[in-house]
């Protein structure tokens, strides 16, 4: 074994949070780890939305390159940012246990425009999902792009005419930002394995995988896969309006999945639920039955619109 596991993360407070997290959890079985500060495209525009930006792996591309080249040893991300189909060379080593799924609106006064259908909210998010699913709720709404790491985009919250801001509940819970006043938007179906931090190794580096394996927590890591799989099989990306979640509780898991048009206007979902032993395959299945039932239309007028 290595003497020291190198940790590549993100600049952002949060990637450093979950990088540090990893490191403490390695400290528990006395790996011994250092973390390593690398730069990634997505940090360094934050003008250009996502969906223009290509943004399938924008937040991951420098840390697998790093990898790759034997500069770090492990990469930590957030689950919901990792393309679902992983560059050659790479392997997914461990899930860590999950945080708060949800998302959170951020309001800067207070939440009266959610019951005034008069007033035109004016809220923000670079999140295509987020966008979809609060038009089709609020389609008076007016919905404005806001990018950078969680203490930016707060911090523009405030500068901006914006009545509020949507963000990861899991995001900034783990960094002690969640301001007083947000609220928990229930209704809002999450992006597959938010609230989920993933830790990738280099497939060929048996005793660093080894070192990881011992923090995966085998639920977390089945739920996200289905949520995963569901979206791999729509052919998606953090870059669609696709969302996924799957709750094991007694021996079963409940699966909700959605694929919305940009605008909001469109909506299918689907609803499923099987014992853990023949969930496998339930995202996959999931897809296959969304699709078939009205989802090919909304995810092939999605391709078009954003190729």
């Amino acid at each position: 074994m290595k003497n020291i596991i190198r940790i590549g993360t993100r600049e952002s407070q949060l990637a450093v949070w979950q990088a540090t997290e990893v490191k403490n959890l390695l400290a528990q079985y006395n790996y011994p780890a250092e973390l390593v500060y690398i730069r990634s495209e997505g940090d360094l525009d934050l003008k250009t939305p996502l969906y223009e930006m290509g943004a399938q792996g924008i937040f991951t591309r420098s840390l697998d390159a790093a990898l790759l080249s034997d500069r770090i040893d492990v990469a930590v991300h957030s689950m919901k940012d990792v393309p679902t189909q992983l560059p050659k060379g790479v392997i997914q080593a461990a899930v860590l246990q999950r945080g708060s799924v949800h998302d959170l609106l951020v309001f800067k006064h207070n939440t009266g425009f959610l019951s005034n259908e008069a007033y035109i909210a004016n809220i923000a998010t670079c999140s295509l999902r987020r966008k979809a699913q609060w038009l089709n709720r609020f389609p008076h709404h007016q919905i404005h792009n806001l990018r950078g790491n969680v203490n930016t985009r707060l911090k523009k919250l405030e500068e901006e005419n914006w009545d509020a801001a949507i963000f990861a509940q899991a995001g900034l819970q783990r960094i002690g930002l969640r301001p007083k006043n947000s609220v928990i938007i229930d209704w809002m179906l999450p992006a597959p394995a938010q609230g989920a931090i993933m830790i990738a190794c280099r497939e060929n580096d048996n005793d660093t995988i080894e070192a990881c394996n011992n923090l995966d927590h085998a639920s977390t890591a089945r739920c996200t896969r289905i949520e995963r799989d569901f979206l791999r099989t729509l052919l998606g990306g953090c870059s669609t309006p696709i969302s996924a979640l799957a709750i094991e509780k007694n021996n079963n898991i409940v699966f909700k999945g959605s694929i919305l048009s940009l605008d909001g206007s469109k909506k299918v979902e689907i609803e499923k639920s099987t014992a853990v032993e023949n969930a496998a395959e339930l995202g996959k299945i999931s897809a296959k039955e969304l699709l078939a039932n009205g989802g090919k239309a909304i995810a092939e007028e999605i391709r078009h619109a954003v190729s």
